[in-house]
């Protein structure tokens, strides 16, 4: 799914007024002392959790009518496997009967690596010249499930979903979503607690980093700056930074910015805690911040809090949306998408971005258990943008966020 761009590039009290010591400045790379307490924290995610998921996942299959699912190598596989098997345009991929057990192919170059990762798993392998899409007919053939039902993972490929169709022409494709997206999108408590760990570091980085800001400072050194504070924590890690007229464009724009004094400051990163992401805005003032940039602030804050208190099991997803988006709009800074310019929220996990989404139109209700970006935002071009995301757990009567909500303009964290 869709990650932030800052995901993909990135190598106290009151903070008002943020101007960072040199002391601070010099030893900023210093170990923060919380790390190994953090760290402590940490447990994998087991084999026995990873079988719970594919019996979840088969009894998906049971109430969709879905016969075997594919499911390419990256995240989904991961999820349910283990395996870590990045794309190229050799196919690794897994076969999931809804009665038996998974079934891999790989290149054969690559059979030591992949049956490394596989274990006692069947695996058949092709070479160079061969086709990998017959080897997926073998193990349907073997299952009689050529004219099955096949539920295809959201994220395969294109040409792997036409080959695959060309070789099976007697099956039936439809979508796996129901089932992958309906196993993940409901986090168990350990999940919760990695996605907590990395809310929790994420806090601890962004604290460190904002008394480094100076005037004069670049975006993109600032972000560097946040870089290497996640790797104190040996975890990966970034952020998208915009310094004052910026911050009015949700992500940012190609032109490199340099702080000045009273100007808004927006930090939109986190980092990935055993694959479990976090995703964590907060907008600040480098400075004396003016009556306006407060009003607003107070206004995105409103807004978070309405959308928080509307977020429970059974709500349609839009009526989250709606809640925040109706602060705004009463407040002037509407109608509709004029100055709050996105959806609401996404949901998080294993990706930074993927399903369930806080948006107009998704009537989809929510459950317990999943979790979303609640990010209400105003952006003024020409002037500022502020915005203010948390993560948001369903619980199961009401919804919590994973890190206490900002308290004002100057006192963030």
């Amino acid at each position: 799914m869709h990650r932030r761009h800052f995901l993909k590039t990135t190598a106290t009290s009151a903070l008002a007024p943020l101007v960072a010591s040199p002391l601070l400045t010099q030893n900023q790379q210093e170990k923060n002392p919380n790390v190994d307490t953090i760290r402590s924290r940490i447990k994998p995610i087991t084999t026995d959790e990873r079988t719970k998921r594919i019996e979840r996942a088969k009894e998906l299959m049971t109430r969709e009518n879905i016969d075997a699912l594919l499911i390419e190598g990256g995240v989904t596989m991961n999820y349910f496997t283990g395996i870590n098997w990045g794309r190229s345009e050799r196919l690794f991929a897994m076969i999931l009967p809804r009665n038996g057990e998974p079934a891999y192919v790989a290149p054969k170059f690559e059979e030591g690596r992949a049956q490394e990762q596989v274990g006692t798993a069947r695996l058949l392998t092709w070479e160079e010249d061969e086709s990998p899409y017959d080897l997926i007919k073998q193990v349907l053939k073997d299952s009689s499930l050529l004219t099955a039902t096949i539920g295809i993972e959201e994220s395969t490929r294109s040409f792997v979903s036409e080959n695959v169709g060309r070789t099976l022409a007697s099956a039936k494709f439809v979508s796996g979503t129901p089932v992958t997206a309906g196993c993940r999108c409901v986090k168990s408590g350990h999940e919760i607690e990695l996605m907590q760990i990395a809310n929790d570091i994420t806090a601890e980085v962004f604290k460190s980093a904002l008394q480094t800001l100076r005037e004069g400072m670049t975006e993109k050194e600032f972000a560097s700056t946040i870089s290497r504070l996640f790797s104190q924590f040996g975890v990966g890690g970034g952020a998208l930074v915009l310094f004052g007229e910026a911050s009015a464009y949700p992500h940012g724009l190609v032109k490199e910015h340099t702080l000045h004094e009273n100007q808004i400051v927006l930090i939109d990163g986190g980092c990935s805690v055993e694959g479990y992401s976090s995703d964590i805005t907060r907008t600040t003032v480098f400075g004396t911040p003016s009556d306006k940039m407060k009003k607003v602030w107070e206004i995105v804050r409103d807004a978070q809090s309405a959308a928080l208190k509307a977020a429970r099991p059974g709500v349609p997803a839009e009526s989250i949306d709606a809640a925040a988006r109706a602060v705004i709009t009463d407040a002037g800074y509407g109608p509709d998408y004029k100055y709050f310019t996105h959806r609401l929220g996404h949901g998080i996990g294993l990706e930074g971005h993927e399903w369930y989404y806080l948006v107009r139109g998704n009537t989809r209700p929510e459950r317990a258990g999943e979790t979303h970006s609640n990010e209400p935002g105003i952006y003024i071009v020409g002037e500022f943008g502020i915005r203010l995301e948390d993560e948001m757990l369903i619980m199961e009567d009401a919804a919590k966020l994973l890190l206490p909500q900002a308290k004002s303009l100057e006192d963030i964290f």
